[in-house]
């Protein structure tokens, strides 16, 4: 299938890493750079947020492609094949990838929300999701949202397309690394998802969940400090919505 990667970098940070990466897996590209660089497949746009530079960078996509993926430039992807397979073995229609973390409080957050989302998908990942094109063109243009990715997943699932949650294929990542990193990374995860539903309306079991997510989140204070960081953020992400 054609794909086409669309990669967000807000700065040089990790970009001739990601040219080399994505050159080595011989896909087509655009990196839109928060910074103006001399390099071959990186467009300027002034950093607005996320959701800023997909909608510019989508000019870019080629019209023959099939599947657009959107990547973090400061991840690096492994089994990619993998992603491709649901979209030849079922009716997919967006997948996005399992992240892992090497340090910091989030190498024990992400197993317990995978848990969670290999049963609901409360949240996507937009470190790597592949979309048809269809669909993206659909989803255009990304409302202001600082969890645009969930925003396209809860969208999608609004308007009827399939959406899956793929751990064969994964991307590799650093995050936080402080407990106040890591507080202050959930409010802003959690205030973007709540704006997220607010521009889409995603089957009931996910609006429930958030509903009733301020009043178990306490529960997170048996994993200790770690979890008390994510008590705060999540808490103060749902106020501050």
């Amino acid at each position: 299938m054609n794909v086409f990667f669309l990669v967000v970098a807000r700065d040089r940070k990790h970009v001739k890493e990601k040219i080399d990466e994505l050159t080595k897996l011989h896909v087509p590209f655009v990196i839109v750079c928060g910074e103006k660089l001399p390099l071959s497949h990186v467009v300027f746009r002034k950093a607005k947020g996320k959701y800023d530079a997909i909608n510019y960078g989508s000019k870019y996509v080629d019209d023959e492609a099939e599947l657009i993926c959107l990547n973090d430039v400061d991840t690096e992807i492994h089994n990619f094949k993998e992603a491709l397979k649901f979209f030849n073995r079922k009716k997919t229609d967006m997948i996005f990838c399992k992240v892992v973390v090497t340090k910091g409080p989030q190498v024990y957050f992400y197993p317990l929300l995978d848990s969670i989302r290999r049963r609901v998908l409360i949240t996507a990942s937009g470190e790597l999701m592949v979309i048809r094109s269809e669909l993206f063109r659909k989803l255009l243009p990304l409302p202001q949202c600082e969890s645009e990715d969930t925003y396209m997943l809860f969208k999608a699932l609004e308007l009827g397309y399939k959406a899956y949650f793929c751990e064969k294929c994964w991307t590799e990542t650093e995050r936080t690394e402080t407990l106040t990193e890591e507080a202050s990374y959930k409010e802003r995860t959690v205030r973007g998802i709540y704006q997220a539903l607010r521009y889409s309306t995603p089957p009931l079991v996910i609006r429930l969940f958030y509903a009733v997510l301020p009043l178990f989140t306490p529960l997170l204070a048996i994993y200790g400090k770690k979890g008390f960081s994510w008590i705060k953020g999540i808490l103060d992400g749902v106020t501050s919505r």
